[in-house]
Protein backbone atom coordinates (compact mmCIF):
# COMPACT_ATOMS: atom_id res chain seq x y z
CA UNK A 1 0.00 0.00 0.00
CA UNK A 2 1.48 3.95 -0.66
CA UNK A 3 2.20 5.92 1.63
CA UNK A 4 -0.59 8.33 0.33
CA UNK A 5 -2.96 6.05 0.38
CA UNK A 6 -2.23 4.46 4.44
CA UNK A 7 -2.29 8.81 4.82
CA UNK A 8 -5.99 9.01 3.89
CA UNK A 9 -7.28 6.21 5.74
CA UNK A 10 -5.59 7.74 8.72
CA UNK A 11 -7.01 10.42 8.23
CA UNK A 12 -10.53 9.31 7.67
CA UNK A 13 -10.38 7.51 10.95
CA UNK A 14 -9.16 10.67 12.61
CA UNK A 15 -12.45 12.74 11.16
CA UNK A 16 -14.54 9.80 12.24
CA UNK A 17 -13.25 9.66 15.74
CA UNK A 18 -14.25 13.37 16.10
CA UNK A 19 -17.54 13.81 15.00
CA UNK A 20 -18.43 10.55 16.72
CA UNK A 21 -16.85 12.52 19.97
CA UNK A 22 -18.56 15.98 18.98
CA UNK A 23 -22.14 14.35 18.91
CA UNK A 24 -21.78 12.68 22.01
CA UNK A 25 -21.08 15.57 23.68
CA UNK A 26 -24.05 17.17 22.26
CA UNK A 27 -26.53 14.78 23.69
CA UNK A 28 -24.88 15.12 26.85
CA UNK A 29 -25.37 19.04 26.88
CA UNK A 30 -28.52 18.56 25.81
CA UNK A 31 -29.70 16.00 28.68
CA UNK A 32 -27.67 18.51 31.29
CA UNK A 33 -29.99 21.49 30.18
CA UNK A 34 -33.84 19.90 31.17
CA UNK A 35 -34.05 17.17 33.66
CA UNK A 36 -37.49 15.69 33.28
CA UNK A 37 -38.85 13.43 35.82
CA UNK A 38 -42.27 11.47 36.11
CA UNK A 39 -44.36 12.60 39.23
CA UNK A 40 -47.57 11.32 40.47
CA UNK A 41 -49.97 13.34 41.94
CA UNK A 42 -52.80 11.42 44.42
CA UNK A 43 -55.57 13.57 45.34
CA UNK A 44 -57.67 13.43 48.48
CA UNK A 45 -60.76 12.51 45.77
CA UNK A 46 -57.99 9.27 45.37
CA UNK A 47 -57.41 10.49 41.75
CA UNK A 48 -54.20 9.97 40.47
CA UNK A 49 -52.24 12.17 38.06
CA UNK A 50 -49.08 11.43 36.24
CA UNK A 51 -47.10 14.34 35.24
CA UNK A 52 -43.68 15.23 33.46
CA UNK A 53 -42.13 18.35 35.10
CA UNK A 54 -38.74 19.94 35.28
CA UNK A 55 -39.39 21.31 38.79
CA UNK A 56 -38.42 20.15 42.41
CA UNK A 57 -40.26 22.03 44.68
CA UNK A 58 -43.60 20.59 45.88
CA UNK A 59 -45.35 24.18 45.72
CA UNK A 60 -44.16 24.95 42.01
CA UNK A 61 -45.42 21.49 40.96
CA UNK A 62 -48.89 21.93 42.96
CA UNK A 63 -49.04 25.45 41.04
CA UNK A 64 -47.93 24.53 38.01
CA UNK A 65 -50.84 22.15 37.67
CA UNK A 66 -53.42 24.30 39.21
CA UNK A 67 -53.70 22.66 42.35
CA UNK A 68 -54.81 24.59 45.72
CA UNK A 69 -54.92 22.84 48.82
CA UNK A 70 -58.14 23.24 50.50
CA UNK A 71 -58.43 24.53 54.39
CA UNK A 72 -59.27 20.65 55.61
CA UNK A 73 -56.06 19.35 53.10
CA UNK A 74 -52.46 18.39 53.84
CA UNK A 75 -49.61 17.65 51.65
CA UNK A 76 -47.17 14.86 51.94
CA UNK A 77 -43.84 16.05 51.46
CA UNK A 78 -45.03 19.76 52.59
CA UNK A 79 -44.85 22.80 50.38
CA UNK A 80 -42.10 24.45 51.79
CA UNK A 81 -39.85 20.88 51.11
CA UNK A 82 -38.47 19.66 47.75
CA UNK A 83 -39.69 16.62 46.09
CA UNK A 84 -39.11 13.24 47.91
CA UNK A 85 -37.21 10.29 46.02
CA UNK A 86 -40.13 8.11 45.34
CA UNK A 87 -41.74 11.44 42.74
CA UNK A 88 -44.65 10.93 44.76
CA UNK A 89 -47.33 13.69 46.15
CA UNK A 90 -49.87 12.81 48.49
CA UNK A 91 -52.74 15.51 49.01
CA UNK A 92 -54.90 13.99 51.95
CA UNK A 93 -57.89 15.21 54.61
CA UNK A 94 -55.84 16.18 57.77
CA UNK A 95 -56.56 13.42 60.62
CA UNK A 96 -59.41 14.00 63.04
CA UNK A 97 -58.01 15.61 66.70
CA UNK A 98 -57.43 13.12 69.43
CA UNK A 99 -57.99 14.38 72.54
CA UNK A 100 -54.70 13.90 74.95
CA UNK A 101 -54.81 12.28 78.20
CA UNK A 102 -51.83 11.29 79.66
CA UNK A 103 -50.13 11.21 83.24
CA UNK A 104 -46.33 11.50 84.10
CA UNK A 105 -44.96 11.11 87.22
CA UNK A 106 -41.93 13.38 87.79
CA UNK A 107 -41.24 12.51 91.90
CA UNK A 108 -39.78 9.58 93.82
CA UNK A 109 -41.70 8.40 97.17
CA UNK A 110 -42.32 10.42 100.16
CA UNK A 111 -43.05 8.82 103.35
CA UNK A 112 -44.72 10.66 106.06
CA UNK A 113 -44.25 9.80 109.60
CA UNK A 114 -46.33 6.42 110.87
CA UNK A 115 -49.68 7.70 112.69
CA UNK A 116 -50.50 7.02 115.88
CA UNK A 117 -50.96 3.70 115.42
CA UNK A 118 -48.28 1.12 113.86
CA UNK A 119 -51.58 -0.76 112.60
CA UNK A 120 -52.14 2.25 110.24
CA UNK A 121 -50.19 1.63 107.12
CA UNK A 122 -47.91 4.45 105.31
CA UNK A 123 -49.03 7.21 103.57
CA UNK A 124 -47.20 7.56 100.36
CA UNK A 125 -47.19 11.02 98.48
CA UNK A 126 -46.62 11.86 95.17
CA UNK A 127 -46.12 14.98 92.77
CA UNK A 128 -48.00 14.08 89.81
CA UNK A 129 -48.02 16.09 86.66
CA UNK A 130 -51.19 15.64 84.21
CA UNK A 131 -52.18 16.65 80.49
CA UNK A 132 -55.35 17.82 80.32
CA UNK A 133 -57.22 18.42 77.33
CA UNK A 134 -58.93 22.07 76.81
CA UNK A 135 -61.92 22.00 74.22
CA UNK A 136 -62.47 23.95 71.51
CA UNK A 137 -65.06 26.48 71.20
CA UNK A 138 -67.59 25.90 67.87
CA UNK A 139 -68.67 29.48 66.33
CA UNK A 140 -71.64 29.46 63.68
CA UNK A 141 -71.92 32.71 61.34
CA UNK A 142 -74.56 33.35 59.33
CA UNK A 143 -73.52 34.51 55.95
CA UNK A 144 -76.59 33.33 53.55
CA UNK A 145 -77.97 35.83 51.03
CA UNK A 146 -81.60 35.26 49.81
CA UNK A 147 -84.27 32.90 50.83
CA UNK A 148 -82.55 29.47 49.19
CA UNK A 149 -81.97 26.70 51.57
CA UNK A 150 -78.77 26.71 53.87
CA UNK A 151 -75.96 24.48 54.31
CA UNK A 152 -73.09 24.30 56.78
CA UNK A 153 -69.60 25.28 55.61
CA UNK A 154 -66.52 24.35 57.93
CA UNK A 155 -64.25 27.00 57.12
CA UNK A 156 -61.69 26.32 59.70
CA UNK A 157 -61.18 23.07 61.81
CA UNK A 158 -61.83 23.15 65.98
CA UNK A 159 -58.43 21.75 68.00
CA UNK A 160 -58.26 21.08 71.36
CA UNK A 161 -55.63 23.08 73.33
CA UNK A 162 -53.60 21.20 76.50
CA UNK A 163 -53.29 22.79 79.92
CA UNK A 164 -50.55 20.70 82.10
CA UNK A 165 -52.03 20.65 85.77
CA UNK A 166 -49.08 19.46 88.71
CA UNK A 167 -50.73 17.88 91.48
CA UNK A 168 -49.98 16.13 94.86
CA UNK A 169 -51.35 13.07 95.96
CA UNK A 170 -51.02 10.89 98.98
CA UNK A 171 -52.04 7.20 98.33
CA UNK A 172 -52.50 4.24 101.22
CA UNK A 173 -52.40 1.31 100.71
CA UNK A 174 -52.22 1.54 96.64
CA UNK A 175 -55.58 4.12 96.43
CA UNK A 176 -56.06 7.37 96.36
CA UNK A 177 -57.02 9.14 99.38
CA UNK A 178 -56.35 13.25 98.76
CA UNK A 179 -55.49 14.90 95.92
CA UNK A 180 -54.23 18.36 95.81
CA UNK A 181 -53.53 20.62 92.83
CA UNK A 182 -50.82 22.85 92.86
CA UNK A 183 -49.85 24.22 89.54
CA UNK A 184 -51.50 24.72 86.06
CA UNK A 185 -50.36 26.09 82.98
CA UNK A 186 -51.71 26.04 78.88
CA UNK A 187 -48.84 24.91 77.12
CA UNK A 188 -51.27 24.78 73.56
CA UNK A 189 -53.84 26.89 73.23
CA UNK A 190 -57.15 25.75 71.95
CA UNK A 191 -58.32 26.62 68.04
CA UNK A 192 -61.75 27.83 67.62
CA UNK A 193 -63.92 25.81 64.87
CA UNK A 194 -66.04 27.81 62.42
CA UNK A 195 -68.78 27.01 60.83
CA UNK A 196 -70.35 29.32 58.08
CA UNK A 197 -74.13 29.21 57.75
CA UNK A 198 -74.36 29.58 53.43
CA UNK A 199 -76.96 29.31 50.69
CA UNK A 200 -76.80 26.16 49.35
CA UNK A 201 -75.43 26.23 45.93
CA UNK A 202 -77.45 23.95 43.32
CA UNK A 203 -75.71 21.77 41.04
CA UNK A 204 -78.46 19.45 40.08
CA UNK A 205 -77.25 18.12 36.54
CA UNK A 206 -80.35 18.02 34.47
CA UNK A 207 -81.54 18.74 30.76
CA UNK A 208 -84.80 20.49 31.92
CA UNK A 209 -82.38 23.61 33.34
CA UNK A 210 -81.16 23.56 29.58
CA UNK A 211 -82.65 25.19 26.80
CA UNK A 212 -80.74 25.21 23.25
CA UNK A 213 -82.06 27.56 20.08
CA UNK A 214 -80.06 29.46 17.68
CA UNK A 215 -76.99 28.29 18.18
CA UNK A 216 -76.78 29.45 21.85
CA UNK A 217 -77.60 28.03 25.35
CA UNK A 218 -79.55 29.31 27.95
CA UNK A 219 -79.08 28.76 31.62
CA UNK A 220 -80.48 29.49 35.28
CA UNK A 221 -78.20 32.26 37.62
CA UNK A 222 -76.98 29.54 39.91
CA UNK A 223 -75.83 26.62 36.52
CA UNK A 224 -74.22 30.33 34.97
CA UNK A 225 -72.87 30.70 38.37
CA UNK A 226 -71.51 26.93 38.51
CA UNK A 227 -69.90 27.27 35.38
CA UNK A 228 -68.05 30.12 35.95
CA UNK A 229 -66.79 28.38 38.65
CA UNK A 230 -65.60 25.33 36.93
CA UNK A 231 -64.10 27.51 34.08
CA UNK A 232 -62.51 29.63 36.74
CA UNK A 233 -60.15 26.62 38.25
CA UNK A 234 -59.23 24.96 35.15
CA UNK A 235 -58.41 28.92 34.45
CA UNK A 236 -58.94 32.55 35.49
CA UNK A 237 -55.59 34.39 34.31
CA UNK A 238 -57.19 35.50 31.41
CA UNK A 239 -60.41 35.94 29.06
CA UNK A 240 -58.72 34.52 26.32
CA UNK A 241 -57.78 31.36 28.37
CA UNK A 242 -61.23 31.02 30.68
CA UNK A 243 -62.65 31.08 26.82
CA UNK A 244 -60.54 28.31 25.60
CA UNK A 245 -61.60 26.11 28.39
CA UNK A 246 -65.46 26.55 28.07
CA UNK A 247 -64.76 26.49 24.30
CA UNK A 248 -63.41 22.87 24.67
CA UNK A 249 -66.78 21.50 26.39
CA UNK A 250 -68.37 23.71 23.49
CA UNK A 251 -66.76 21.85 20.95
CA UNK A 252 -67.22 18.18 22.87
CA UNK A 253 -71.28 18.62 22.65
CA UNK A 254 -70.29 18.48 18.57
CA UNK A 255 -68.67 15.58 18.34
CA UNK A 256 -69.79 11.82 18.28
CA UNK A 257 -67.27 10.58 20.73
CA UNK A 258 -68.49 12.85 23.41
CA UNK A 259 -71.92 13.54 23.27
CA UNK A 260 -72.61 10.78 25.34
CA UNK A 261 -72.12 12.37 28.49
CA UNK A 262 -74.46 15.29 27.22
CA UNK A 263 -75.48 18.02 24.70
CA UNK A 264 -74.70 21.04 26.62
CA UNK A 265 -71.13 22.45 28.25
CA UNK A 266 -72.21 21.75 31.97
CA UNK A 267 -73.11 18.58 31.67
CA UNK A 268 -69.41 18.14 29.72
CA UNK A 269 -67.99 19.61 32.63
CA UNK A 270 -70.21 17.49 34.63
CA UNK A 271 -68.91 14.07 33.03
CA UNK A 272 -66.98 11.74 34.98
CA UNK A 273 -63.00 12.10 35.62
CA UNK A 274 -63.21 14.78 32.81
CA UNK A 275 -63.06 18.19 34.37
CA UNK A 276 -62.17 19.60 37.96
CA UNK A 277 -65.77 19.09 39.08
CA UNK A 278 -65.53 15.23 39.35
CA UNK A 279 -61.72 15.03 40.11
CA UNK A 280 -61.85 17.54 43.11
CA UNK A 281 -63.48 20.15 45.00
CA UNK A 282 -61.42 23.08 44.94
CA UNK A 283 -64.12 24.73 41.85
CA UNK A 284 -66.30 25.27 45.39
CA UNK A 285 -64.87 28.40 46.46
CA UNK A 286 -65.66 29.67 43.80
CA UNK A 287 -69.04 29.60 43.92
CA UNK A 288 -71.30 32.70 44.60
CA UNK A 289 -69.14 34.91 42.00
CA UNK A 290 -65.85 34.53 43.75
CA UNK A 291 -64.13 34.78 39.85
CA UNK A 292 -62.79 37.32 37.71
CA UNK A 293 -65.37 39.33 35.56
CA UNK A 294 -63.57 38.10 32.65
CA UNK A 295 -64.05 34.49 33.13
CA UNK A 296 -67.85 35.31 33.34
CA UNK A 297 -67.89 37.11 29.89
CA UNK A 298 -65.60 34.49 28.07
CA UNK A 299 -68.89 32.21 29.77
CA UNK A 300 -71.04 34.38 28.67
CA UNK A 301 -69.66 34.72 25.41
CA UNK A 302 -69.07 30.99 24.52
CA UNK A 303 -73.03 30.38 25.59
CA UNK A 304 -74.06 32.52 22.35
CA UNK A 305 -71.78 30.96 20.18
CA UNK A 306 -67.80 32.56 20.54
CA UNK A 307 -65.53 30.12 20.03
CA UNK A 308 -61.76 30.51 20.18
CA UNK A 309 -60.34 27.04 19.10
CA UNK A 310 -61.19 23.54 17.44
CA UNK A 311 -60.03 21.26 20.19
CA UNK A 312 -61.37 18.77 22.35
CA UNK A 313 -58.82 18.60 24.89
CA UNK A 314 -56.15 20.00 27.08
CA UNK A 315 -53.71 19.69 29.61
CA UNK A 316 -51.09 21.97 31.48
CA UNK A 317 -48.79 23.88 29.24
CA UNK A 318 -45.37 21.63 29.12
CA UNK A 319 -47.31 18.47 29.01
CA UNK A 320 -48.44 17.76 25.86
CA UNK A 321 -47.70 19.18 22.33
CA UNK A 322 -50.67 21.33 21.08
CA UNK A 323 -51.82 25.06 20.99
CA UNK A 324 -51.05 26.80 24.17
CA UNK A 325 -53.78 29.40 25.35
CA UNK A 326 -53.64 30.98 29.11
CA UNK A 327 -51.58 28.42 30.73
CA UNK A 328 -53.20 25.13 29.21
CA UNK A 329 -51.89 23.00 25.83
CA UNK A 330 -54.84 22.06 23.70
CA UNK A 331 -55.42 18.84 21.17
CA UNK A 332 -57.61 16.48 19.51
CA UNK A 333 -59.09 18.49 16.92
CA UNK A 334 -62.60 18.31 16.07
Amino acid sequence: MKNNDKASISLKKIVCISIILIFLLSVGVMAGNVKLKNVKIVLSSGYEMDILTSKTSVKDILDENHIVLLEDEKVTPDTSEELSDNNTITISKEDEEVEVSEKIEKSTDVTTQDLLNDNYSKIIEKIVVEKESIPYKTITKDVTTGSGKKQDKVIQKGENGIREVTYKVKYQNGEEIEKTKIDSKVIKEPVDKIIEVRTKQVTTRGTSRTTYSGGKWSYSASDIDLLCAITAQECSSSYSGALAVITTACNRTKSSSWRKYGTDPLSQYMAPNQFCYSIDSHWRKRLNGNYPSHVKQAVLDALNGKRNHNYLSFRAAGYHSGEVIGGNVYFNSL
